[in-house]
């Protein structure tokens, strides 16, 4: 690699944190119906307002000491780790789509495509990101949430439908798909006052089908599996009378995180698609 790409990729990783840090925002807030954008970032524990050196990702925590500067509280380790995560696939995203220095001095038509598809993945891996931390934290996946990975993908099937690599009717069809959850979301929420978990999870298995294709039917059938392999261990668990009331009590908060495991595994055969694609392995 040399010293151009080198900048270049480290510009992208850069870029990444900076993502990973709004990334630690949105996951913080959004189940709390707090704004993500306007309202400046504070320590949830002292609430006190930070400024630009307490919000440099991943350098922040390292010269903090992974404590908040104000009231020395222990900030978590997942906002680092995410922050890091969040570089590195970026970067990593970027090399599997061919997209560097060399290729930015070809003709616009050569790597705008690739700019923009990268961009769009990009998108998508924010959705991925909100919906799985959020449901793991919660148990819940926001309705904010769903909207924007639907608008995401209206744009993204614009886009291909633009450019002539997409089927109009297919993308008809996943729009129609998306009408009727909604229409069924809005009739539970009108009846139970609240938003069906179910629901939820058939938005994100429309939205993973229009951004990653067939990627999504190998998720589904792995999370089929886990959810198969709970089931077994939970009713092997409870065969004893007497300890299933205690079972019951002790796991009824404990619901399997689908959404995480959907958006963890969608990623990793994404990713493995990427490699075979590169390198035809």
């Amino acid at each position: 690699m040399n010293i151009a790409n080198a900048v270049f990729y480290l510009l992208i990783f850069i870029i990444g944190t900076l993502f990973g840090s709004f990334y630690t925002l949105a996951v913080y807030r959004i189940p709390k119906k707090q704004d993500i954008t306007h309202t400046r970032s504070y320590c949830p524990n002292c609430n006190h307002k930070l400024g630009i050196l307490d919000l440099i990702p991943v350098w922040s925590y390292i010269f903090l000491g992974g404590k908040c500067r104000y009231c020395k509280q222990k900030i978590r380790p997942r906002y680092f780790i995410l922050e890091i995560l969040s570089g590195f696939t970026f970067v990593v995203l970027a090399y599997f789509m061919s997209i560097n220095m060399e290729t930015l001095t070809q003709p616009v038509e050569v790597w705008l495509p690739l700019v923009i598809e990268y961009f769009f993945m990009l998108l998508y891996i924010t959705f991925v990101v909100l919906m799985a931390v959020t449901e793991r934290e919660n148990r819940k996946i926001e309705k904010s949430v769903s909207i924007y990975g639907i608008v995401i993908s209206v744009m993204y099937m614009v886009y291909l439908c633009m450019t002539g690599q997409g089927v109009i009717y297919r993308y008809v069809i996943y729009i129609l798909f998306y009408g009727l959850v909604l229409l069924m979301d809005n009739i539970t929420f009108k009846k139970y006052n609240k938003n069906a978990y179910t629901n939820g999870i058939l938005l994100t298995i429309i939205t993973m089908a229009i951004f990653t294709g067939m990627a999504t039917v190998l998720t589904l059938v792995y999370v089929l599996l886990v959810i198969a392999v709970d089931l077994m261990i939970t009713k092997h668990t409870s065969k004893s009378d007497k300890n299933r009331e205690e079972i019951v009590d002790k796991n009824k908060d404990k619901t399997l995180p689908i959404g995480f495991y959907m958006g963890i595994t969608n990623m990793v055969i994404f990713c493995i698609a990427l490699v075979w694609t590169k390198f035809g392995v």
